[in-house]
């Protein structure tokens, strides 16, 4: 075997050839389309990255925002309760005060009623007693007469 040194830098000359055409005519192409490729990967990246920090702050901001519903929820129940307890309370007051009142109302009226009744029977038995005395002023009759007499007008006045 016999190494041929024109051979070897015939081969090394077209291989510097050949690397300076496709150097020349290609590799800025292929650099181009690489750099573009690799450009287009980190903008994708960078927006994924951007993506998930703007998912994060939204997940944190409706976390918060839940729980600030579930507080104010809560107080706002808390408060419908204490209202609708002084609202109960504050009914039952006023059904006693106005229960009492009736009482009281009632009362005097059964008192006026009664003392009306009264002076009612008290002149019925002021003209009873007139009419049983003009009876026996007419009658001048002896005891037993007037017993009679006076049972009569009772019985008169029953029917």
């Amino acid at each position: 075997m016999e190494i041929n040194i024109g051979l070897i830098l015939a081969t090394i000359i077209n291989t510097g050839i050949l690397y300076a055409i496709l150097r020349y005519f290609f590799f800025g192409k292929v650099k181009a389309i690489i750099d573009q490729r690799e450009a287009y990967i980190n903008e994708s990246l960078e927006n994924a990255e951007e993506a998930n920090r703007k998912a994060e702050e939204i997940t944190l901001h409706n976390v918060k925002a839940i729980e600030q519903v579930k507080y104010d929820s809560k107080r706002i129940t808390e408060e419908e309760v204490k209202k609708a307890e002084r609202i109960y309370k504050e009914i039952v007051e006023d059904a006693k005060i106005e229960a009492v009142e009736i009482k009281e109302k009632a009362r005097i009226e059964i008192e006026k009623e009664r003392e009306k009744a009264e002076k009612i029977l008290k002149k019925q038995s002021i003209d009873l007693a007139v009419q049983l005395a003009e009876k026996l002023m007419e009658k001048n009759i002896d005891e037993s007469n007037n017993k009679d007499l006076v049972d009569d007008f009772i019985s008169e006045l029953g029917e």
